[in-house]
C-alpha cells in the first residue's frame, strides 16, 4: 500500500510501489513506473546511433556506439538516401529518422530496430518537408517539430506526433506559441521542451515546454541563450542543451534545466570544441554529442555526466568528419 511521506520528494527520488510490485521514479511531477525492459536487456547497455551528415558530400551512414563506454563509432547500416539535417527520436526498441535534405527538404519517417544493426525502412511522411527538426520521445509517442521547410525557406509553429510502434504518417498535434527552426529538444517521460533555435531575422532565447502524452499548443518554460543548430540530451530529470551558434559565432557553451520545473537555464560548462548542427544522444547517466561544424567539419564525440556540471570529456570519434547528423538512444530520459 502506498503511504505519503511528509513533504515532496526530490526529482529523482525512487520507491517502490507495493500495490504494483514496481519501482518507481519520482520526476518533480509525479511518480513513473520504471521500464522493466532496459537497455542492458536490448543492447548491453544504452546504445546510440548517428546518421547521416555533410561531409561536404551527403551521407546515408548510419554508425552506433555503447554511450556508457569510450570508443570510435562502428557501422549499423544506411539511410534510404543521403541526407543531411536529419534529426532521430526512439523508443527502447525503435530508432526513427525524420526529415533531412537529400538535397530538397524530404518529409521521410525511416525507421530501424536498435539491438540489429541493419538499414532504415520506410516508416511514412511528414506533412512537410523538414530539415533539422526538433524532436523528442516518451516510450510510446514520438514529438517532430520546429521544422524548417522549402519554397521559400521558412519557420513554421507546426507540432506533429508519431506512434513508435507503428509505421504511418504523422498527425498533428498543436502548435508552438512561436514560429521557430533549427531548434533543440529532449523530454522527460512527461514532458518535451524545446530549447532556442532561429525565428527570423533573429535567434531566440525562448524554452518552449509541451506534455507528450496529450494534444495541444506548447507553453513558456523560461529562456537560454540565444542559438541556433545546437542539440539538448536528458535524463528523466535534467535537460542539458549544447547551444550551438549564437550569431556571429559558433559556440562551445552548454546549459541545463530541471525539466518538472519552469525556468531559466543556468551554466553547465563547456563541449570540447566549439560547433553548431553535431548530433546528440543519452543514456540516463551520460549525454553525448557527435560531428558538428566550427565552421570546418568535426568528427569529435565527446560526453558530459548529466547530473554533474563541468566540461565534456573525449569520447571518440565518428567515422567522418561532418555536420548536420542526427542521433538517438534507446536510453534518454523519455524512457525513464
Amino acid at each position: 500500500m502506498e503511504h505519503n511521506s511528509v513533504g515532496t520528494p526530490p526529482a529523482g527520488s525512487i520507491r517502490f510501489n507495493t500495490d504494483s510490485s514496481k519501482m518507481e521514479i519520482y520526476n518533480g511531477d509525479k511518480w513513473w513506473e520504471i521500464d522493466s525492459t532496459s537497455p542492458d536487456e536490448q543492447t548491453g547497455g544504452t546504445r546510440g546511433l548517428f546518421a547521416g551528415g555533410l561531409t561536404p558530400s551527403l551521407v546515408d551512414t548510419i554508425e552506433y556506439i555503447s554511450v556508457d563506454s569510450t570508443a570510435n563509432a562502428v557501422d549499423f547500416g544506411n539511410l534510404g538516401a543521403a541526407s543531411r539535417g536529419i534529426k532521430g527520436l526512439a523508443s527502447r526498441t525503435r530508432g526513427v529518422w525524420c526529415g533531412g535534405y537529400q538535397p530538397g527538404y524530404p518529409n521521410v519517417l525511416e525507421y530501424v530496430t536498435i539491438s540489429s544493426t541493419g538499414d532504415a525502412i520506410d516508416f511514412g511522411d511528414l506533412s512537410i518537408g523538414a530539415y533539422l527538426p526538433t524532436t523528442f520521445s516518451d516510450a510510446t509517442r514520438g514529438i517532430i517539430t520546429a521544422m524548417e521547410s522549402a519554397s521559400p525557406v521558412t519557420n513554421n509553429n507546426i507540432i506533429e506526433y508519431i506512434t513508435i510502434a507503428s509505421t504511418g504518417n504523422s498527425n498533428d498535434f498543436g502548435d508552438l506559441t512561436s514560429a521557430v527552426r533549427v531548434a533543440s529538444g529532449c523530454a522527460s517521460p512527461t514532458r518535451g521542451l524545446i530549447f532556442s533555435g532561429y525565428t527570423a531575422p533573429t535567434y531566440t532565447t525562448e524554452i518552449k515546454y509541451l506534455t507528450i502524452s496529450t494534444l495541444g499548443n506548447s507553453a513558456d518554460f523560461g529562456d537560454t541563450t540565444a542559438g541556433s543548430g545546437g542539440n539538448a540530451v536528458s535524463n528523466a530529470v535534467r535537460g542539458v542543451h549544447a547551444i550551438g551558434y549564437p550569431s556571429p559565432s559558433h559556440s562551445n557553451t552548454i546549459d541545463y534545466v530541471t525539466i518538472a520545473t519552469l525556468g531559466d537555464a543556468i551554466d553547465f560548462g563547456d563541449l570540447t570544441v566549439t560547433r553548431s548542427e553535431h548530433g546528440a544522444c543519452a543514456s540516463s547517466t551520460r549525454g553525448v554529442f557527435a560531428g558538428g561544424k566550427s565552421p570546418s567539419f568535426e568528427d569529435e564525440i565527446d560526453y558530459v555526466q548529466i547530473m554533474t556540471t563541468g566540461n565534456a570529456v573525449d569520447f571518440g570519434n565518428v567515422s567522418a568528419a561532418r555536420e548536420g547528423l542526427g542521433g538517438l538512444s534507446n536510453g534518454h530520459g523519455g524512457l525513464g
